[in-house]
């Protein structure tokens, strides 16, 4: 990692980190990676228990473990969490070199089991977090000394998290390892795991390898130690030399998108004005300016924060805390994260970060911006307005902030944006006279927009509604794909997470994949092909290049039609009679991930998991209860009611347990309330008419301590409300396991 701190905000982090790490933490050396040569490290019994004067050879490793495994059940996006970014061999937290490295080892054990004497192939890679580069390597060197041959870019330089996806299913590898915690906080990372279709993985291909983790500890505990072999840092088994054939795999995906949304691009070749990327961290702009390149567009942006930067160059990061203590804390780099100052008034602390006043002040009225995260997944779309039109949009739910006394920024939710891409894509196919070739539908997450479901409906579109997390949307796209290999001919039949059985029609291809939190991908006309002959409807993983090539064209089309994104926003919802225009998310973070001093930072995390699940519980268990016939929708509005005074949940339609959180259907809206897979928080989402009630309903049901009222009680047996978690997660699994695509993955003889 670097070693000299960027800024001042930068260096009270790194302080703080080394002000707060033990001396014996920062004498550890377990391993060292420097040395190129092979080596082993020993893991000993010792290691497996705490710290201290009798064990100075502590690391706890048992805690870790439990903790890790737990989340390994129930993770969204990667196993992920903070880090000690000035003492990466830290095991006090949840990512740290030892964990990596037995996760990788563990990964490599069980694939050398399903493919015993057989070529494995896998790819690493990373985005510009800190220790991204000694955790690709000790991936890589690991997988090396266990006969797995790793295809990492050009020194091990950084790609993008859906170029990974994209070459593990296009070049037929076994998966890949990705270093990211996509818009989280700087001092968070992760290992996403992608398997052989470039999908991170499900729970239980997570478990697999955390039940290998065991295995070893076993063997720890039984003989005292066990070897790991880290191989050289150049051994011939750690390649580059493909990535650096194939252009990092570049032309491939330009390819791609030529058979997709890059079809037609000649309206963006044209346009006179220019796009603004902020390339957040740095990570897109090495990937993404060679696709602009190779499709001959690149003229027509204009960059921000192309140099690569673990602090991500201070965006997000702030000198106080929302009460107003002075103390270093990060929002995050999520642009769409809505905060308050002290005085209740709301603001986006991310974009508030990125001095637009300033960076902005030069560019004309109408100038698009688009904020990509640091591993270039997600998309975030603004634009630059005159000032005036205020109350039209605040009257349409659009966000605003002031830019100068003439100018606004308009900021549109992922749920806007997303519509208006969908829709434009739609419209081009329809003008291609493509759109009638095949049926069409769309994924998209519960949480996301109840006008994405109005607007399909109003477009012949079928939708399929899954939980939150893009494995699950590649899980459909598997399910789709096995009944199109298998009866090509006949309908095809999905269930969604509500339950309802969904006719796709023949042949179906899918319009749009996404979710609110700003990910999505559109599919091509014609399956996608691996080069081994593997198909597939869409790739596996979201992709802001994809997203900012359909936003490309469109901005290129409101150029020619003197039209603002704001304005074709409002055009959507008069042409498909839109009724729920406005979608809010309440965030509810239960303690400041930012905290230095590890040992809090468990105890508050424990104490903010602990009122998660308390008020994931309360809404779960009346969920549970109704699909198990043990108690009805008017049972549950009464407690509802009786436990909300402010609230009316008279016109409650359902209560349903969606995979992940409870949704709550109402004749005018819907409120999901979701504990997050990975952190101490609660996340509110609802969507409707009337932005005032559906602020009221998301703040109150997320903010609730979750506290079990008397008819609560009466109607929830302490048995059944301390089971429902568990009884959920097997609702989950059947989900996700009815009518899967488990093909095996066969290793195909590799040509290049």
């Amino acid at each position: 990692m670097k070693k000299e701190a960027s800024c001042e905000l930068e260096n009270e982090l790194f302080k703080n980190v080394i002000d707060k790490t033990p001396d014996y933490i920062k004498n550890l050396n377990l391993m060292n990676f420097d040395n190129e040569n092979e080596f082993t490290f020993t893991l000993k019994r010792e290691h497996l228990y705490p710290h201290s004067d009798n064990n100075p050879e502590g690391l706890n490793l048992l805690e870790w473990f439990a903790n890790y495994s737990k989340e390994a059940k129930v993770s969204t996006a990667g196993i992920r969490g903070p880090q000690n970014i000035i003492y990466p061999q830290d095991t006090r937290f949840p990512i740290n070199l030892v964990g990596i490295v037995l996760a990788t080892l563990a990964k490599a054990l069980v694939a050398k089991e399903k493919y015993n004497g057989q070529e494995i192939r896998k790819l690493a890679g990373s985005e510009v977090r800190y220790n991204s580069d000694l955790y690709l390597d000790a991936i890589a060197r690991i997988q090396a000394a266990q006969g797995i041959k790793t295809l990492v870019p050009k020194g091990r330089k950084t790609i993008p998290i859906w170029l990974a996806s994209f070459l593990a299913f296009k070049l037929d590898l076994l998966g890949g390892e990705y270093i990211t915690s996509s818009h989280g906080i700087s001092v968070k990372t992760a290992t996403k795991d992608l398997n052989s279709q470039g999908s991170q993985y499900l729970p239980e291909e997570s478990l697999e390898f955390v039940n290998k983790i065991q295995e070893i500890f076993n063997i720890v505990e039984k003989e005292g130690s066990y070897e790991i072999k880290i191989a050289a840092k150049n051994n011939p088994l750690i390649d580059e030399t493909i990535m650096e054939k194939i252009n990092d795999g570049i032309d491939l995906y330009v390819d791609y998108l030529k058979s997709g949304v890059g079809a037609n691009l000649d309206n963006v070749k044209n346009m006179q004005g220019k796009i603004f990327i902020e390339s957040v961290g740095g990570c897109a702009y090495r990937t993404l300016n060679r696709v602009l390149e190779k499709l001959g567009i690149s003229d027509k942006y204009l960059w921000n924060n192309t140099e690569e930067d673990p602090f991500f160059h201070s965006i997000g990061k702030y000198d106080t805390d929302p009460k107003g203590n002075k103390t270093f804390y990060d929002y995050s780099v999520d642009a769409t994260v809505l905060a308050k100052h002290p005085d209740g008034t709301k603001f986006f602390p991310v974009i508030e970060s990125l001095h637009y006043e300033k960076v902005l002040k030069d560019l004309p009225y109408g100038t698009i911006v688009l904020i990509t995260d640091p591993d270039h997944d997600r998309l975030t779309v603004c634009q630059i307005e005159a000032s005036g039109n205020e109350p039209l949009l605040e009257e349409s739910g659009i966000s605003y902030i002031e830019l100068d006394s003439d100018r606004i920024l308009t900021v549109f939710s992922a749920n806007q944006a997303f519509l208006m891409l969908m829709n434009y894509r739609v419209k081009q196919l329809k003008h291609e006279g493509k759109f009638k070739n095949h049926p069409r539908f769309m994924i998209k997450t519960t949480a996301s927009a109840l006008s994405w479901d109005e607007w399909a409906g109003a477009n012949n579109i079928k939708v399929v509604n899954v939980p939150v997390g893009f494995k699950e949307i590649a899980n459909i796209m598997k399910k789709v794909e096995l009944q199109i290999k298998n009866n090509p001919d006949k309908k095809v039949i999905v269930d969604d997470v509500f339950g309802n059985s969904i006719n796709l029609g023949i042949q179906p291809r899918m319009v749009f994949g996404g979710e609110e939190s700003g990910g999505m991908i559109m599919g091509s006309e014609n399956l996608i092909e691996s080069l081994s002959g593997r198909k597939a409807i869409a790739m596996r993983e979201k992709s802001a290049t994809e997203a900012i090539i359909v936003a490309s064209s469109l901005a290129a089309k409101l150029e020619d039609d003197n039209k603002t994104l704001s304005e074709y926003l409002i055009e959507i919802f008069e042409e498909n009679n839109i009724i729920a225009k406005f979608d809010v998310r309440e965030d509810i973070a239960y303690y400041n991930e930012s905290e230095p001093d590890i040992e809090k930072l468990k105890q508050a995390k424990a104490e903010g998991e602990s009122k998660r699940t308390k008020n994931d519980l309360f809404y779960l268990s009346l969920a549970i209860a109704v699909k198990e016939g043990k108690a009805d929708t008017d049972a549950v509005k009464k407690v509802l009611n009786n436990s909300f005074a402010e609230l009316n949940f008279d016109n409650l339609q359902s209560i349903k347990f969606v995979g992940d959180g409870t949704y709550l259907k109402f004749s005018d809206k819907y409120v999901e309330i979701r504990p997050s897979g990975t952190d101490a928080k609660t996340k509110a989402y609802a969507g409707g008419e009337n932005i005032a009630d559906i602020e009221k309903f998301s703040r109150v049901l997320g903010n609730y301590s979750g506290e079990r009222t008397e008819l609560h009680r009466e109607l929830i047996p302490e048995e059944f409300y301390e089971n429902s978690k568990e009884t959920a997660l097997n609702y989950y699994l059947q989900f996700v396991e009815k009518d899967a695509n488990n093909e095996a993955f066969v290793i195909p003889e590799y040509s290049y």
